[in-house]
């Protein structure tokens, strides 16, 4: 089996996880608020902006097999713990670890796939299986959206749990088959760096490549955006007086929503301007935000699977432009400097979102995330001409 196919089954078995769709359910049984919610982002966010790098590095000095075993052996541990969880604080541990596991297995995926199809001279098809993983990740959440509350309400809780245990144990038995794959001729001299100098070099590359920061920060804002849906989404139906019966129905149904445009990304940037198709799903995720905030019926849902519909792309153009452009020597550390971006841009934005949804409920944090959707749209607007 190679490599590209056991991670196929590593994302497959780490995203089948029923306890996913029943997490905002148990936390509002436990009464947590918006801005407490809020807070377990922000800490999210502020952990994997403190490891993200190290853990690039590391992953590029010392294999990257080492630190997705790292994420996988955590992940384990995660639900483990959410089984005894019963307060606050326990949460913000589970986050804290969670964060952790992204952080070890960030940088280290990318860079495992692309130098793995690089290997058999398939590198040029890295956006087209990025946008399939994605795809797999939504089907594998589907089936999770469609059992979990289901096997809540008749065996309780506990039960989704252990199943997402064990699917997180499957998923960690993948990735101990994993081989690291060979990076080239100068793979013991980039092993060899300094870590200063991993981070000199990866500053370096950004300044080399100007061009690459319209669709890497558009990357960032979709990703920063989409967050408060996948967050919030309950309380939004709750809000227009939609069942809780039917939560897993729509969970489902809004993963689905980003199929499409992780499938059929790699084609639409063979048919369309690359800036064109960034200043397009910009608009539509800045629309999307501000009708959710605005409208105050059942057609605010066409703009929650809108803005889903559009995130679905920007992924694997996002991902592939950047591999494409970076030596397998830096490959996980200079991809960690792009989910460092993200989650920067996510307590900036989550600080924000906090402050409008307590003072106007849920729609004035989503008028918040339209408002810098606009003002991002602007920028793409005025440099244009410069992406290609």
């Amino acid at each position: 089996m190679s490599n590209v196919t056991k991670l196929y089954m590593i994302r497959f078995f780490q995203s089948l996880i029923p306890a996913y769709v029943i997490e905002r359910l148990f936390w509002e049984m436990r009464g947590m608020t918006i801005p407490m919610v809020v807070m377990t982002e922000i800490l999210f966010a502020l952990t994997i902006v403190v490891l993200e790098i190290p853990t690039g590095i590391i992953a590029d000095k010392w294999g990257r097999k080492r630190m997705l075993l790292v994420a996988a052996v955590i992940g384990c541990l995660e639900f483990l713990l959410l089984l005894f969880s019963t307060e606050f604080w326990h949460f913000a541990l589970v986050v804290l670890l969670t964060a952790v596991a992204a952080s070890a297995s960030s940088g280290a995926d990318n860079a495992m796939l692309y130098d793995s199809l690089k290997e058999d001279g398939r590198q040029s098809s890295f956006e087209r299986i990025v946008g399939r993983m994605n795809a797999l990740d939504i089907v594998s959440i589907t089936i999770a959206a469609l059992s979990g509350s289901l096997l809540a309400g008749k065996f309780g809780f506990s039960f989704n749990y252990w199943l997402s245990f064990a699917s997180m144990l499957i998923a960690l038995g993948f990735t101990l088959t994993l081989r690291e794959p060979s990076r080239g001729d100068g793979e013991g001299e980039a092993a060899s760096f300094p870590i200063a100098v991993y981070v000199k070099e990866s500053l370096a590359f950004f300044r080399r490549h100007p061009g690459i920061y319209p669709v890497i920060l558009t990357g960032i804002m979709t990703g920063a955006a989409i967050n408060f849906v996948d967050e919030f989404w309950q309380l939004y139906l709750e809000r227009h007086g939609i069942p809780v019966a039917a939560f897993g129905v729509f969970s489902a149904a809004l993963f689905f929503a980003r199929l499409p445009g992780n499938l059929i990304a790699y084609k639409l940037k063979e048919v369309m301007k690359l800036g064109t198709l960034l200043i397009l799903i910009t608009a539509v995720l800045g629309a999307g935000f501000v009708y959710l905030a605005l409208a105050r019926d059942w057609t605010g849902l066409i703009a929650l699977f809108a803005v889903c519909v559009a995130a679905g792309v920007i992924e694997p153009l996002a991902a592939g432009y950047l591999h494409h452009r970076i030596d397998s020597g830096m490959r996980a550390t200079i991809d960690s400097f792009q989910s460092l971006g993200l989650n920067a841009a996510l307590v900036a934005t989550g600080i924000g979102f906090g402050y409008f949804a307590s003072g106007m409920d849920l729609f004035g944090g989503f008028g918040f995330i339209g408002f810098v959707c606009a003002v991002f749209l602007l920028y793409l607007l005025a440099i244009a001409r410069r992406i290609r």
